[in-house]
């Protein structure tokens, strides 16, 4: 490996570097709070590091033997699953007193596991990505059943065991694009199947890439929770720590879809593939919403419950991978991939506001039943508002960016001619208002179980207030992050 690879991987490398300097400060220090802030800290280096590729390197910066990039969607992702990591771990700070004495396993299982994310995300060739994705399930089913307690266990298991059917899944299809077209280069397959001769009128012109093509997107859509490989989602967020279910809700996800974003449009890019993969996302899409949100309205725990919100979620982010069409002749910001990096950015800034105020309140609590939550905004006011605002962003009521976001999808739905797909998304947002909206009233209008007031810690506050401020300043002014989206995708969609 020389130099210049070691220079295209420094993220990545410096992430999991950190992890292990972690463990290491954990065996030679008694004290361990601080293990905290030296990995919260430590994350700037990443970050520095990513911050200098995004000005100093050209588009298709290729490393490995051309199996990685430094490309602006990988290094967009990487921005985005860095300071997801660093708010949870600041937020999670209280938190992880429940694990005594395990901090720095905890925080190095986090670190290794958003280091495999960062590799999937700058992933050009499909066994690294598929290695990448080993490298952050793994973990990540460790920090599921972190807490050691029996539902933690379960869903620590669940995770493992249906994270290795969908690899194997993954794995499968991979296998199939690569008899099909001879290459595990995601640019390479597309020449492969530009250069086959056609099998009449079959979707993707051939079985073997139609097939290899329907199990990837399975195997990718557990990652996703993508109905209806989302089982895993409700016992796995009921389940896990609070941190752990903030960190899987945004940072699984975001590397998920931004891998499946450069495998649809690099190898699968063509106008008459994308319309049959236009198809398939479409309906699965439909599904994955109608799915997530029939089936929260049910819910009593509001994990479990936010559980299948990032089920409905991921089906609203479907839509944006869908609209191919207002990615091919437009030169707007409202396009599909577009507002697919916007949706995840807002997403991920609204569902750390919720959880982080919900980390604050059930360390108080102790129960994570709606019922608990019954007169919070007396007895802690901000902490309430702040879970109020995230839940409207959450439910797309405007300014926040949350609305913008869903916007952006359902405009791109109907620019490219999948209106009925909108009008789905439209009316699966106000299906979604009946069990948002129950949360409000029980915190604001609801008698309390006591009036002892709830207080929060400095760092899940800071937390809080941070992602809750974003949300609102995207919401009212996208402009900056939606140029932002532009330049991530230029390099990859065209």
């Amino acid at each position: 490996m020389s130099a210049h690879d070691l220079w295209i991987l420094s993220p990545e490398l410096s992430v999991a570097g950190l992890g292990i300097i972690v463990i290491i400060a954990d065996l030679i220090r008694n004290k361990k709070p601080p293990l905290i802030w030296l990995a919260a800290v430590g994350l700037t280096v990443p970050l520095v590091l990513t911050l200098i590729l995004w000005f100093d390197t050209p588009d298709s910066e290729l490393g490995v033997f051309g199996t990685v990039t430094a490309d602006r969607l990988a290094l967009f992702f990487h921005f985005l699953l860095i300071g997801t990591t660093a708010a949870v771990i600041v937020a999670g700070a209280t938190y992880s007193k429940k694990f005594a004495g395990f901090q720095g396993e905890f925080l190095a299982l986090m670190l290794l596991s958003v280091s495999g994310m960062m590799l999937l995300v700058a992933s050009r060739d499909v066994i690294t990505a598929y290695v990448a994705l080993e490298l952050s399930a793994l973990p990540a089913a460790a920090l599921a059943a972190f807490l050691r307690t029996d539902r933690s266990l379960e869903a620590g298991l669940k995770f493992l065991l249906l994270s290795a059917l969908s690899s194997a899944v993954l794995l499968y299809g991979l296998v199939y694009l690569y008899g099909a077209t001879g290459t595990t280069d995601i640019a390479g397959i597309l020449e492969g199947i530009n250069s086959m001769d056609a099998d009449g009128d079959r979707a993707f012109g051939s079985s073997a890439i139609m097939l290899g093509v329907v199990m990837v997107v399975a195997g990718f859509g557990f990652k996703m929770a993508m109905a209806p490989f989302q089982m895993w989602v409700p016992d796995v967020y009921e389940g896990a720590p609070t941190p752990v279910v903030a960190f899987l809700s945004i940072a699984s996800k975001s590397a998920a879809f931004a891998i499946v974003l450069r495998v649809l449009y690099t190898a699968l890019g063509t106008d008459e593939l994308a319309a049959d993969w236009s198809i398939l996302i479409a309906i699965l899409a439909a599904i994955t919403m109608t799915a997530g949100n029939l089936l929260a309205l049910s819910q009593k725990n509001i994990k479990r419950m936010l559980g299948y919100s990032t089920v409905a979620h991921a089906g609203y982010l479907l839509v944006g991978l869908a609209a191919v069409a207002a990615n091919s002749d437009s030169d707007g910001f409202i396009a599909g991939p577009q507002g697919v990096l916007y949706y995840l950015v807002a997403y991920a800034l609204t569902n750390l506001a919720v959880f982080f105020a919900i980390i604050a309140i059930t360390n108080r609590t102790g129960s994570d039943m709606i019922s608990s939550f019954a007169g919070m905004a007396r007895r802690a006011p901000l902490l309430s508002v702040l879970l109020a605002l995230g839940i409207l962003s959450l439910l797309g009521i405007p300014p926040t960016a949350g609305f913008l976001g869903k916007i952006f999808v359902f405009s791109a739905a109907v620019d490219s001619g999948l209106a009925w797909l909108a009008v789905i998304g439209v009316i699966n947002s106000v299906v979604s208002a009946f069990y948002y909206l129950r949360v409000i009233r029980t915190m604001f209008l609801d008698e309390p179980e006591t009036n002892e007031r709830i207080t929060a810690d400095i760092p899940v506050w800071a937390a809080t207030l941070v992602a809750s401020a974003g949300l609102l300043v995207f919401g009212i002014a996208p402009s900056s992050l939606l140029e932002f989206a532009r330049h991530a995708v230029s390099g990859v969609v065209t």
